[in-house]
């Protein structure tokens, strides 16, 4: 059951989270992957050995989709899978900067039914399971009521405010920055901002987990096309996220050009 998916979820994110701070500010074993998908680290293997290991010991039935781990096409046979990413923001992590996560998620039926991001670094865990709500280190969290796209609290990638993504005027979007795409989604389910958006396709190892949380804190999670996203897919990439409270979602997708550019 989902309640107890969340339990199971939590305990395995926070014994990572001690994997990760006892390697933190002195990353090892630092290598790009192919296809320039960015860096890995002996940790991120480490976190996602020790996840699969837990975590399907619990569940032997689920199936399986992590970032550090091989593709099996096994799990599209089952009716739940974990989906993982032992460390989000694996380039903050080796700098030292305290922002990245560890994010996990338990999927039925392609839609995110419990969800954990834990950030050991600044000792923050958010939760969520379906029905359940969402909190961050165990109080109630809840998304912004913001309505207007102007002047809106954004995070994103500097992209997000270029012209063409946009019909004319283009909003005039507040944009910040955070290294975790899991902990920018955290962020607008606790209404710390109002809105995150990327329009290049994420993988759903980077969004699982907060779709549910923002869903049960209250705001709207799409694709760039205003799809709710669809999780455990053959080719597991969504294309580009929204993440907003509802009135302000629709406002931004209102906003955005029809022709749906990524970059």
């Amino acid at each position: 059951m989902p309640g107890d998916d969340l339990a199971l979820l939590l305990d395995a994110a926070r014994t990572a989270g001690e994997i990760a701070l006892a390697a933190f500010g002195n990353a090892a074993g630092i290598r790009d992957k192919e296809g320039g998908q960015g860096p890995v680290t002996d940790t991120d293997l480490e976190i996602d050995r020790f996840l699969r290991q837990r975590l399907l010991a619990a569940r032997p039935e689920y199936g399986w989709l992590s970032e550090e781990h091989e593709d099996d096409s096994a799990r599209l046979t089952r009716e739940r899978v974990f989906i993982v990413d032992p460390i989000d923001g694996t380039r903050a992590f080796i700098r030292g900067d305290p922002g990245f996560a560890i994010s996990l998620a338990v999927v039925e039926a392609g839609r995110a039914t419990a969800g954990v991001i834990h950030l050991p670094a600044r000792r923050t865990t958010y939760a969520a399971r379906t029905g359940g709500g969402a909190t961050r280190n165990g109080r109630p969290i809840r998304a912004s009521n913001r309505h207007s796209p102007d002047g809106a609290r954004v995070l994103g990638p500097r992209n997000i405010l270029a012209a063409k993504h946009w019909k004319s005027p283009p909003p005039e979007l507040v944009r910040h920055v955070r290294s975790s795409l899991a902990w920018r989604m955290a962020l607008v389910a606790e209404g710390a901002f109002d809105a995150m958006l990327t329009f290049r396709p994420a993988w759903e190892w980077d969004i699982a987990a907060g779709d549910i949380i923002c869903r049960e804190a209250g705001a709207q999670v799409t694709d760039r096309h205003g799809h709710a996203p669809t999780f455990n897919r053959p080719a597991p990439r969504v294309p580009g996220v929204i993440a907003a409270p509802p009135a302000l979602h629709a406002a931004l997708l209102e906003r955005l050009h029809p022709e749906g550019f990524e970059d």
